[in-house]
């Protein structure tokens, strides 16, 4: 951009500001609106649709430039939030009245995707999440903020796997990577910053932690100094201080978060389960969806923490499903949940306090918020709930906060500070003063009127107001005559004359500046009043967890008792047991009755190969046993008539198809890629759901893949397993391997169609009814007399062959090694030299008559 001394005095000023903020968008207000310039004001006319035009010239060239309203500008700000974008946001801090040159502006916040805390700017179900990442020879380590309820938590894996997993769970809305680190080309699907490398530095990020926490050392919260994560956290903190440009007294000491105590599951089996994402992006289909109905914005965020990062601890999952059962018990749940509809979203209400940004709209809304909390008092106390012990207490309605909010702000105050009007009158003196002269004035008026038309004799006389000449006397000019001589003339009309006196002036002076002085005194009050309320923070924050708890609790009772949950027993044994499961999502949206199932693994029993046509439910089945397990590791009440779940790990799904194009990877390369991850990481506690393996490639070869994979899940992984195939050959591993079963999902025939009876039945299924399901799709009648013809000339062929299966299990594990093959085995090629090859060859030639 050219030197700035060839732009005008403003553009200067502009320019001079922009300097610093170049990655971001830059908001400047002039007057009522915030205006962008050049490549800012191109790009934010393209995003907002908003007219792009031109102011004058500087440097000789016209200026791009496009302008938003200040008092609209939220919601321009959620727009280009919503796409990735940050904006600096500069106002006028200087006087006009007394500026020379441009008046004085300075940037006063920084909104990004990861830091914003306007009710406006977020989605009030979901959390908005900072995180930054640290990589090193130890692994990655991970620092995540929720600065809306000022929590931040801490991670460390050696794998990116892990690390790729956590992140869609989490999905943050901003990520923070060292400029220095080429992570940030591995992680182009999420919304990445690069910060300078020193942000990172792990001396420098001790030193911003036990400053912002006011701590000799970090030992207390289990921080060390050789935690991959701690230069993560100072990296954090580092942007946060950045972004909000002053102090951070709602942030709460960083929570160290051990992977090992979660159930996993990784990016692609979350997809696949539609646990909080729909192909169709409708929030209700999915399990968050479907399980959130909860009262209040901060126990709908709760309960969705808790459906994102199931947990295998069974003391804190045995606490919330005791919690359920008495809620449930005391039959106060309905009168709880609309209770607690009364309560405002209290932890951002709290942020905003702590950040001096609360509007008086937030103080109302915290008042009446602790009075509904005060009246929560009786229906807690009929409820007699013992695992609401630890909650209850925390469930402080703040009374004298709620006295000095009640003396301090108005019923219905102006959505902003700005105009005054916010504070009530009594709160205090000098304020009710003030606002008693302009008040006054119009009496005032009346009376002075009254007084010189009696003085001058002018019955006619009037006194008027208006902003650009203050207080004046008008008099018809048929009277010039008869005005006194000590009025001053001050504007000359058609047909009257304005005049001032200088009793009137100075009373314009008094009203005019007890105006200004009334607004400048209640902002001041008002920023007083913030500060008050932020020695209550810790213990508000306190009232607001234990809120959002027990509506996320009233919220899985309820569920419970309208869809008929049972109370899964938790169990360390390794075992999966399910009398009479359901599919939660699909039961509610489908309009015939749901077809309930069992389903049972054990030590005795790790696999069920399931057979049976397409529609015929296999899926559905998979994924209800997949959810019911990740709704008890939640704490949850479960879809079933009962339920005994163990101690599982890890959920692993491979169910669908799709191509990768942007990595030029096909649909079989994916299944195979996705398959390779399982078989390398499942463990004898994962749940695995195999759907359809190997049906990207030939038969043979798709065949050969599946049963190989079959093998592998049950004797090395050992993982529980639900495979669903239709090669009906892999059946045959149930007669030839331990702790495999078959089941399949039975339907009939009628005439040449189907019905499906979506019941799951012990044994193979005997066909898979492939032309019927195609019938049923609509494919055209002569396709399917085709079909049916060559089906004919394939069974009748096969039937004069040996059956495939028999030979493919011929060569299970349980078949010998032959001497040739046991020598291959042990030869490295790379050390024969071309004598040793040679005689290799009359060896095992040697060998191959012997076998």
């Amino acid at each position: 951009m050219t030197k700035k001394s060839k732009h005008t005095p403003m553009m200067q000023q502009f320019l001079k500001i922009k300097a610093d903020y170049q990655d971001m968008l830059l908001f400047y207000r002039m007057g009522d609106f915030y205006e962008l310039f050049f490549d800012d004001a191109i790009k934010a006319a393209r995003l907002l649709d908003i007219t792009l035009t031109h102011r004058g010239k500087s440097n000789g060239e016209s200026i791009p430039m496009c302008g938003v309203p200040f008092h609209a500008a939220d919601n321009y700000l959620a727009k280009l939030v919503k796409q990735g974008l940050s904006v600096a946001i500069c106002e006028q801090t200087g006087d006009p009245a007394t500026s020379k040159g441009p008046v004085k502006r300075e940037v006063q916040r920084i909104i990004t995707p990861g830091t914003v805390t306007e009710e406006a700017l977020m989605d009030a179900h979901q959390e908005n999440l900072l995180l930054a990442i640290h990589q090193d020879g130890r692994g990655y380590g991970l620092a995540y903020l929720a600065l809306s309820k000022g929590l931040i938590k801490l991670q460390k894996t050696d794998s990116f796997s892990t690390l790729e997993a956590q992140l869609t769970r989490l999905s943050p809305n901003e990520i923070l990577i060292n400029e220095n680190n080429d992570l940030i080309n591995k992680l182009k699907a999420f919304n990445c910053v690069e910060r300078p490398a020193w942000d990172f530095d792990a001396e420098s990020a001790e030193h911003t932690l036990t400053k912002q926490f006011q701590v000799h050392d970090l030992s207390g919260f289990g921080i060390a100094e050789s935690d991959v994560f701690l230069p993560a956290a100072g990296a954090l903190i580092q942007y946060i201080r950045h972004t909000q440009k002053g102090e951070l007294k709602h942030l709460q000491p960083p929570q160290v978060e051990a992977l090992e105590g979660y159930l996993h599951i990784d990016a692609q089996s979350r997809k696949n389960l539609e646990i909080d994402h729909h192909p169709d992006g409708k929030d209700e289909l999915t399990l968050c969806g479907f399980l959130d109905q909860c009262s209040t914005a901060m126990g709908s965020r709760k309960l969705r923490d808790w459906v994102r990062q199931p947990l295998r601890d069974r003391l804190i999952l045995n606490r919330r499903l005791n919690a359920t059962e008495q809620l449930i018990e005391s039959a106060e749940v309905m009168n709880l949940q609309s209770q607690l509809k009364a309560v405002a979203d209290l932890e951002r209400i709290v942020t905003r306090i702590g950040l001096l940004t609360a509007r008086p709209r937030d103080l109302v809304a915290l008042r009446e918020s602790l009075q509904a909390i005060a009246e929560l008092q009786p229906s807690l106390t009929r409820i007699q709930c013992d695992e609401l012990n630890h909650i209850i207490p925390q469930l402080d309605p703040h009374q004298n906060v709620h006295v000095l909010l009640e003396q301090a702000v108005k019923d219905n105050p102006p959505v902003v500070i700005r105009d005054g009007g916010v504070l009530a009158d009594g709160y205090d003196d000098t304020l009710d003063e003030l606002r008693s002269i302009s008040t006054d004035a119009g009496q005032y008026m009346l009376d002075f009127e009254t007084n010189q038309q009696k003085e001058s004799g002018i019955n006619g006389l009037k006194v008027g107001y208006n902003r650009v000449h203050g207080y004046y006397i008008e008099i018809s000019k048929i009277h010039a005559d008869k005005v006194p001589e000590h009025y001053i003339r001050r504007q000359t009309l058609k047909s009257v004359e304005r005049y001032t006196t200088p009793e009137l002036k100075t009373f314009e002076e008094k009203v005019l500046s007890s105006k200004e002085k009334a607004l400048a005194h209640e902002k001041q009050l008002y920023e007083n009043l913030l500060v008050i309320l932020t020695e209550h923070i810790k213990t508000l924050q306190q009232c607001a967890q234990a809120i959002s708890e027990l509506d996320a609790l009233c919220n899985l009772a309820e569920r419970a008792i309208t869809n008929q949950f049972c109370k899964p027993e938790l169990t360390n044994d390794l075992v999966i047991d399910i009398k009479q499961g359901r599919h939660p999502v699909v039961e509610t949206i489908q309009e015939t009755p749901f077809e309930p199932n069992d389903l049972s693994l054990s030590e005795a029993n790790r696999m069920l190969v399931i057979t049976g046509p397409n529609m015929g439910g296999k899926s559905t089945y998979m994924r209800q046993t997949a959810i019911i397990v990740l709704m008890a590791s939640m704490g949850s009440y479960v879809p079933a008539q009962q339920a005994t779940i163990g101690d599982i790990d890890r959920i692993f799904t491979r169910i669908g198809a799709g191509d990768d194009l942007t990595r030029g990877r096909s649909t079989f390369m994916v299944e195979m890629s996705e398959t390779a991850t399982i078989l390398h990481n499942a463990t004898a506690h994962s749940l695995v759901l195999m759907d359809e393996i190997g049906r990207g490639t030939s038969t043979y070869d798709g065949l050969s893949l599946a049963h190989a994979c079959a093998i592998h899940l049950a004797e090395t992984n050992q993982s529980f397993c639900l495979f669903a195939t239709h090669y009906f050959e892999i059946t045959g591993l149930a007669t030839h391997l331990e702790r495999i079963s078959n089941v399949h999902l039975s339907a009939v025939e009628h005439g040449d169609g189907i019905v499906f009876l979506h019941t799951v039945k012990p044994g193979a299924a005997n066909k898979s009814y492939g032309l019927q399901v195609a019938a049923l799709a609509g494919l055209p009648a002569t396709a399917l007399n085709n079909a049916r013809k060559y089906l004919k000339q394939l069974e009748n062929q096969q039937s004069d062959e040996q059956p495939m299966q028999y030979s493919l299990f011929a060569e299970t594990t349980t078949q010998s090694i032959s001497k040739v093959e046991e020598k291959i085995s042990s030869i490295d090629p790379d050390e024969l030299t071309a004598k040793q090859a040679l005689d290799l060859v009359y060896q095992l030639k040697k060998l191959n008559r012997q076998d």
